[in-house]
């Protein structure tokens, strides 16, 4: 029997391997910007290493963004669920109606 998909494991393990080449990265970052520098929220100041401030400020900006484009699909996705049902609605009364005549 043939195998359909033999690039699977090699795709994970690729995969793998980078996750862990891009933490590394982001712990020698981390430990390379240990300055401290104060952040403030206007209510409160916080005292924090530099690396860590940039790593969350890029962990935000990327969950900001991604919902953002999540939230900008739903509507249209929405719309074309709609008219597929309705679609499927119009197949099965028609095939209904062929079927019973």
């Amino acid at each position: 029997m043939r195998k359909l998909s033999s690039g699977l494991p090699t795709m994970r393990l690729i995969l793998i391997v980078l996750m862990i080449a891009v933490a590394a990265l982001g712990a020698l970052f981390g430990a390379l910007n240990g300055d401290r520098v104060p952040i403030d929220f206007y209510f409160s100041r916080i005292d924090v290493p530099l690396g860590t401030a940039l790593l969350a400020a890029l962990l935000a900006g990327w969950l900001l963004g991604g919902l953002i484009a999540w939230i900008g699909q739903v509507p249209r996705l929405r719309r074309d669920l709609r008219a597929a049902h309705r679609e499927l609605h119009a197949a099965r009364t028609d095939a209904q109606t062929r079927g019973s005549a």
